[in-house]
């Protein structure tokens, strides 16, 4: 009762108007000082990864990296096309575009072969990655041509516009996301509670801690900068670590109110609560920030963005719940101890809180466990088993501007340019390094490059050689008539790296050389993920069972964790396979399917499950280990501490899934698959794993489940007293 968790609870209780209004200006100040500083956004040099990211960096060098560009399509509305009409629009097109600041260049207009498009391409300014900032000025410019002629249809197009709508949407998923989580998390609370009060405590710290997390996130962008996926993960994670948090302390304040019968104080009961559950919810905390920090071993911004979001809500929420929940609950707890003294003056009964003690539902759920632990074992191990196999047919690949929703204006007008202008949908651009004494052999590498691609069917054609002022850098960009995420796109990349390029510019001797373009970094990416991939399993791994251990003082709970986190995430894994590699759920989940998942998926999904999992894990094992503290044996220890806890867990697993599907009604696939595979992996870690695999092996290991220690009996506790046996000044 002197841990820090309890002295932080004392402290909160003791100046709760202190610690409320403390913890609201500790929320404004972060708000107010991230909207301050702002956010750094991550640059374009930040998501160079492989062979694509070396070949950028050597363009960007010579300045001769590959700008931004807008293509404006100008067709018929109905009929054949004006050609007249068309040509007067698409100079009238370029000279606006040309007055513009934002713009490097207009190139001339090209017809389509079919002679029913024409299109304009115009250049922008800057760093590709802030070129979605600047499309607005283009766009205006085209709607202004297109209310000109009206008899024409004048569109844009282009990575610009195309991000921008992404980011439009994204914000408009995010909104409904939020409309469909906060009032079904409400409804779950009020379930929980009986009571509008006690249910709003969690939703209104959660929230807080959101926007806390949000503006710290601001802060700590200029450290380790946000690739636009922050404020997605701290609103996920953010909802439902922080009511989950809340939930456990809440949940365990009322029983303690209940079985003390009202003999002790608001005061002590929220010590009790920090004692317990208020323990378990920082040693969750901490496994969630440990786990979730493996990411940044993935070294990619992106990842390294995700963990950023994800570690600064869940310090947030941890906070929260240490210091301004208890002085609420004290106030709560104040006034529903006046309200009982009125009641008792007038000589009307005192209502007494109800505590958490487990009902039916849960002992019928227990029981094959607690009956038949080998077989309900084997049988559950097995039916999750049984959803690990559709991984053998796993295929990841790296999501590309194809997959986007076309309920983006911009990607409908995509479609239309990749069929009238085949031979614009892939540039591979290859760049070469070498002394300026070479440039002239350089150059007639390329020319000889180019030259093997053009006998080559799956190449369109190629550009100039293009020299850097000092003549060290040259390029050459070759088009590919096919969709970028084709296997004719991938196998012209095979070509020109395996073939074409050792066999011309790599008889230069000296010469550094690679290719970029949007095929290169599609295939790149997803290779530098696969090798840092063992580090991070290695090192998530490690932590997992290193925190477990170490909060139980117990190696086999430690593997048994370890274990069951990778039994429950590639079982969750699996049926996102079975779900989004093929198209028989398309019409249901509203999507269509890639064929494949997102290279970035199953990474975070294993980072971020074995952090979740942790909750339950710590939660459910520390009413086990509080039980054979107060001398239960461990075998009813187990059935008592799953039982007592069962049903907060599944409160929190039915707001954490609640979050997390919401996630699924996204259009962008990859959170899609996020949002569902999540969602699986709570149910299955809540009902399967901690309800029936975890009860089951503890039940068959019994006193072993603590070795290499002993089980952790109390001295002063009389053998075979309960829990609720242990006298109230025991725990004072």
């Amino acid at each position: 009762m002197n841990s820090l968790t309890v002295r932080t609870a004392r402290w909160s209780a003791r100046h709760p108007w202190w610690a409320m209004v403390g913890w609201l200006v500790f929320v404004v100040l972060c708000v107010g000082v991230g909207s301050a500083v702002g956010t750094r956004s991550a640059t374009t040099a930040d998501y160079r990864v492989g062979e694509a990211g070396r070949a950028e960096a050597m363009a960007a060098e010579g300045h001769l990296e590959r700008l931004s560009s807008e293509q404006v399509l100008i067709s018929a509305r109905s009929g054949a096309l004006d050609r007249g009409a068309a040509d007067a629009a698409a100079r009238e097109l370029g000279e606006r575009m040309r007055r513009l600041p934002e713009v490097a260049g207009v190139a001339r207009p090209v017809l389509s072969a079919d002679r029913s498009v024409v299109m304009v391409e115009v250049t922008l300014k800057g760093e590709e990655r802030d070129a979605k900032d600047k499309v607005d000025a283009l766009l205006a410019q085209t709607e202004a041509v297109s209310a000109a002629y009206p008899g024409l249809l004048v569109q844009e197009t282009g990575s610009p516009s195309i991000s921008k709508g992404v980011e439009q949407q994204r914000g408009d998923d995010l909104a409904l996301s939020e409309k469909i989580t906060l009032p079904i998390t409400l409804v779950t609370l009020l379930v929980v509670f009986g009571s509008v009060t006690m249910a709003g405590v969690p939703l209104l710290l959660a929230l807080s801690s959101i926007a806390a997390a949000v503006g710290l996130s601001m802060v700590v962008s200029h450290v380790s900068p946000d690739a636009g996926v922050g404020t997605n993960v701290i609103l996920m994670i953010g909802l439902a670590v922080g009511v989950d948090y809340t939930l456990f302390y809440l949940k365990r304040e009322r029983e303690e109110r209940a079985r003390s019968g009202g003999r002790l104080s608001s005061g002590a009961l929220v010590e009790l609560a920090a004692a317990t559950s208020g323990r378990a919810v920082v040693v969750s905390g901490c496994a969630v920030v440990a786990s979730t920090a493996t990411l940044y071993l993935a070294s990619d911004v992106i990842f390294s963005s995700l963990a950023t979001g994800t570690i600064v809500v869940v310090l947030v929420a941890v906070a929260s719940s240490l210091t301004a929940l208890p002085a609420l609950l004290v106030k709560l707890g104040q006034r529903q101890e006046r309200r009982a003294r009125r009641r008792a003056e007038r000589g009307r009964p005192v209502r007494r809180a109800r505590g958490d003690g487990g009902g039916r539902v849960w002992g019928a759920l227990l029981r094959p466990a607690s009956r038949h632990p080998l077989a309900t074992l084997c049988v559950s191990v097995l039916a999750l088993l049984a959803l690990v196999t559709p991984l053998a047919g796993l295929k990841i690949t790296e999501m590309s501007r194809d997959t986007h929703s076309r309920a983006i204006p911009a990607m409908r007008v995509y479609d239309r340019l990749n069929a009238a202008f085949p031979e614009h949908r892939v540039t591979h651009q290859v760049v070469v390094r070498a002394d300026a004494a070479l440039t002239g052999e350089v150059a007639g590498a390329l020319r000889e490059l180019a030259r093997r691609a053009d006998a080559d069917p799956l190449f369109a054609g190629a550009s100039a050689v293009r020299t850097s002022a000092d003549r060290r850098i040259s390029t050459l960009e070759l088009k590919v008539p096919y969709l970028g995420n084709s296997g004719q796109a991938h196998d012209s990349l095979d070509h020109l790296r395996d073939r074409y390029l050792p066999a011309t510019v790599g008889r230069v001797a000296g010469a550094e050389y690679g290719v970029s373009g949007d095929v290169a970094r599609y295939t790149d990416y997803p290779a530098h993920q696969n090798s840092r991939l063992p580090l991070v399993l290695g090192a998530l791994l490690l932590v997992t069972f290193l925190i477990t251990a170490f909060a139980f003082r117990s190696v086999v709970l430690g593997v048994i964790g370890v274990g069951l986190n990778l039994l429950s995430a590639a079982a969750s894994l699996g049926l996102l396979v079975l779900v989004f590699q093929g198209s028989w759920a398309e019409g249901l989940l509203d999507f269509r399917s890639t064929g494949s998942i997102g290279s970035r998926v199953p990474l975070f999904l294993f980072v971020i499950l074995f952090g979740l999992s942790m909750d339950y894990q710590v939660f459910v094992v520390s009413r086990i280990r509080e039980a054979v503290l107060a001398g239960v044996p461990t075998r009813q220890a187990v059935l008592e501490g799953i039982r007592r806890s069962a049903s907060v867990v599944t409160s929190a697993a039915v707001v954490m899934t609640t979050v997390f599907v919401s996630f699924v009604f996204l259009h962008i696939i990859e959170m899609k698959q996020i949002g569902f595979v999540l969602a699986a992996a709570v149910l299955l870690d809540a009902f399967v794993v901690r309800i029936m695999i975890l009860p089951s092996a503890m039940l068959l290991l019994g006193e072993a489940s603590w070795w290499p220690g002993k089980a952790p009996v109390r001295a002063v506790a009389a053998a075979g007293k309960t829990a609720d046996e242990r006298p109230v000044a025991d725990v004072r």
